[in-house]
């Protein structure tokens, strides 16, 4: 199948519609902390309050979605002050003395837990940039770009973090130079930053040389220092969800770069790679986790469906789509648009449901926890609905 104009132009008025009038009022503004400073995202089905703890990643990723629908949708003067509660309670009470961030906070921001990466670090940074440029303030920018630098810093240097595993069997993932990626991408189109171009380059070639295996067709999440398969139950285990992730992060690149063919080819080859691995042939949707030679799976929920690895494949195969026009990809894109929407959307309180059995059937109704909250969904429908205006506008 091929999408027509009109199509498209529907589409692009569903995504709209999905997340201004049903994604982003189901969060905002009930969630303001106005007491003490930053968001309460820990939510049943109709969105009354679970826990009031605070997940640090989620408070960052929220300063980047208010922020950005500032700067790209409406100079909505709710969205500006909702960011700028975020970023304050970000920088008053989620770095530890020694500069880490914190994963996750009681209400009024006292430490609970570290973890042994610096994903928060990452959230903040693109949090920070985005409020940056939607608030004008230089100190925001000067710190998004420092964290950054902190980054960079974590990831190249052996031992700043404690290590999770004994150096028994050494490991890289894919999981570093994807999410380091994206946050260079984030930056540079924010604020900018002269460094992310070739960053971004180095990234994008350790994710082709180690990690895209043509031989299996597959995208492994680890594999060892040399690019090997690590034949054990955590080296095997896949993620096709996040890797079809990387593949639409590295078609934006492509984006970028003025239609870049080598990485248009490299970020189809990871979403055909992984949809074929994940791909639920039996009730539709994506598997959460598969055994690259089809063994047994370690983790229980292996079988699941998750909401995030979905708002992942529909932006990817969309893109995949306009970047190509392949009808291969529109095919995808409408199978698993429907699945999503069909499955995971609260239709009586709005927002999506985060967890599904295999069958379809919702797992638990928590809309928010430490993990889930205002970024993947609103993400999703966010830059679907930029693309597509994009694609119609020219």
């Amino acid at each position: 199948m091929a999408y027509d104009h009109e199509q498209l132009h529907s589409l692009a008025n569903f995504y709209k519609h999905q997340l201004l009038e049903d994604t982003i009022p189901f969060w905002f503004p009930r969630s303001f902390d106005r007491e003490h400073g930053g968001y309460l995202f820990m939510r049943d089905a109709d969105g009354s309050l679970i826990d009031d703890d605070k997940a640090v990643w989620i408070q960052g990723r929220a300063v980047w979605t208010l922020s950005t629908l500032y700067n790209t949708i409406e100079k909505k003067q709710e969205w500006l002050d909702g960011a700028k509660l975020g970023y304050d309670f970000l920088n008053k009470h989620c770095f530890d003395t020694d500069g880490q961030m914190f994963f996750h906070v009681m209400r009024d921001g006292s430490p609970i837990r570290k973890r042994r990466y610096f994903f928060s670090e990452t959230f903040y940074v693109i949090g920070a940039a985005a409020y940056a440029k939607a608030s004008g303030d230089q100190e925001a920018a000067d710190n998004a770009r420092r964290v950054f630098t902190k980054c960079l810093e974590y990831a190249n240097t052996p031992g700043l973090l404690a290590p999770k595993y004994s150096g028994l069997r050494p490991s890289i993932g894919i999981g570093v130079p994807m999410i380091l990626m994206n946050t260079a991408q984030q930056l540079r189109d924010t604020i900018g930053d002269p460094r992310c171009d070739d960053l971004i380059s180095g990234w994008i070639d350790t994710i082709e040389k180690y990690f895209v295996k043509d031989d299996i067709e597959c995208v492994m999440e680890q594999v060892a220092p040399d690019g090997s398969i690590i034949d054990h139950i955590d080296g095997r285990t896949l993620n096709p969800g996040h890797a079809i992730e990387g593949g639409w992060f590295i078609l934006q690149e492509a984006k970028y770069r003025k239609n870049d063919p080598r990485l248009i080819a490299l970020g189809c080859k990871m979403i055909d790679y992984m949809w074929k691995r994940g791909w639920d042939e039996t009730h539709g949707g994506l598997l959460y986790f598969r055994d690259v030679y089809n063994k047994p799976v370690q983790e229980y929920w292996q079988d699941m469906k998750f909401w995030w690895p979905h708002n992942e494949t529909i932006i990817a195969t969309l893109m995949a789509y306009l970047l190509t026009g392949n009808e291969r990809y529109a095919s995808m894109h409408k199978q698993v648009h429907d699945y999503a929407y069909n499955k995971f959307h609260d239709k009586e309180h709005g927002e999506w449901f985060g967890y599904l059995h295999r069958d379809g059937s919702i797992s638990q109704t928590a809309k928010g926890n430490l993990f889930k909250g205002p970024f993947h969904l609103p993400r999703q429908e966010w830059l679907c609905y930029q693309l597509l205006l994009e694609h119609l506008n020219k």
